[in-house]
């Protein structure tokens, strides 16, 4: 399964679905098929909405990790209320975690305290977590936030951090305190079906987060969040992003990168199939303004529709959200080998495409091919600083090459 997730990312073809479904199919079935099932009730968890059943679902995940045989930690419907828990591998054999009911976080924010996330999967190879609802419950912790108060980190709701041959679908994630699905040193991710919901206003609330990590696929997805739907950080690669929708948000942006001068880049990512709706951005680049020894490189963004998004194509190498403590320097991010083709829609401000690029490290090598953004009021333009590139077929606005 490891080498089939790698050929999805660098080439999809008409057997991709066949493929994703075969697991899934397989991955569902579990539950009846095999005779090592886990109901998290038969440890002590209760479905009242009240009650901690952390060590429950610890108990239930220990008794599935050692079994010799496939196995699923099962959860009924109900409300099962969980504080931070971390599910640890390797274990004997693979897992389903079969989610039925809803998760959710404890109404008081400071009892995810400041461990940086709510469910951790640590260390784990061949799961699948499957259905079900995560409810974070950040509404509190945003408003300490926006207040300007001492407040806890914040959690990511689901974190993958060294694991392997890892699948995520028909899940959904709301109000995460922090990033909803955070995947970390992992190898072979597929996330499909899921969908994540968080105020457009609630700060850090990215879809998912990437970083450090080789062959991940996400599918057939939904995402309305308060900050990227999905974000790709340093020493990702091979990663395909397939049918997704996004908005509210920040689009999708590859970083931000040269967060230290010491990084790893960011090189095979593909864009296709996605959807914008009135979000921030469309497809980003984005790096601080500062030394770095990280690149950007072969990233194809292609069969896209921007709906009054307000910057649908940007690349930008002087990258500070706040405007506050800017570093000011020239990014030192290589970027090369970006590809932008078949991109249709309607733009939020008269530039549509917008390329600010380091000066000792200019863009090379962008490619436009079948571009159609347009503003509603005026004529679209677009914007070169430190860009090089060539356009073929239409590209409207014209390109600044």
């Amino acid at each position: 399964m490891a080498k089939s997730f790698l050929v999805i990312n660098s080439s999809i073809n008409s057997s991709w679905l066949l493929l994703v479904s075969f697991f899934l199919i397989m991955a569902t079935s579990l539950k009846q098929s095999e005779a090592a099932s886990y109901n998290v009730l038969s440890y002590g968890a209760k479905a009242d909405g009240r009650t901690d059943s952390t060590m429950a679902f610890q108990r239930a995940w220990s008794s599935a990790c050692g079994s010799a045989v496939p196995a699923t930690v099962y959860v009924p419907q109900g409300n099962f209320v969980l504080k931070p828990v971390v599910f640890t591998g390797p274990c004997k054999n693979r897992i389903l975690f079969l989610i039925a009911g809803t998760l959710i976080a404890p109404s008081n924010y400071w009892s995810l305290g400041n461990s940086g996330y709510w469910i951790l999967f640590n260390k784990v190879t061949r799961v699948t977590v499957h259905g079900g609802t995560l409810n974070a419950r950040a509404s509190g912790y945003w408003a300490c936030k926006s207040s300007g108060k001492s407040c806890p980190v914040g959690a990511r709701s689901i974190s993958l951090e060294g694991s392997s041959n890892v699948v995520i679908s028909g899940i959904t994630s709301m109000n995460s305190q922090n990033i909803h699905i955070a995947i970390n040193n992992c190898m072979n991710v597929l996330i499909q079906n899921v969908r994540i919901k968080a105020p457009s206003q609630s700060p850090n609330t990215d879809g998912i987060h990437i970083r450090s990590s080789t062959g991940v696929t996400i599918a057939s997805s939904s995402f309305m969040t308060g900050d990227d739907c999905i974000s790709i950080g340093p020493g990702s690669k091979n990663v395909w992003i397939q049918r997704v929708v996004c908005g509210p948000g920040h689009g999708i942006s590859v970083g931000s990168l040269a967060g230290n001068a010491n990084e790893e880049g960011v090189e095979n990512v593909t864009v296709t199939g996605a959807v914008f709706t009135g979000t921030q951005n469309g497809v980003r680049i984005k790096s601080w303004g500062r030394p770095s020894t990280g690149f950007a490189r072969t990233i194809s963004f292609r069969n896209i529709i921007m709906k009054n998004v307000f910057n649908p194509i940007i690349i930008d190498q002087n990258y500070c959200p706040s405007n506050t403590n800017c570093p000011n320097q020239n990014s030192g991010v290589k970027i090369s080998r970006v590809t932008y083709r078949n991109i249709k829609g309607t733009s939020a401000t008269p530039v549509a495409m917008n390329f600010i690029c380091s000066s000792t490290n200019p863009c090379s090598g962008i490619a436009l091919q079948n571009i159609e953004l347009k503003h509603l009021t005026a004529q679209a333009t677009s914007y070169c600083k430190n860009a090089g590139g060539s356009s073929r077929g239409i590209v409207v606005p014209r390109s600044c090459f």
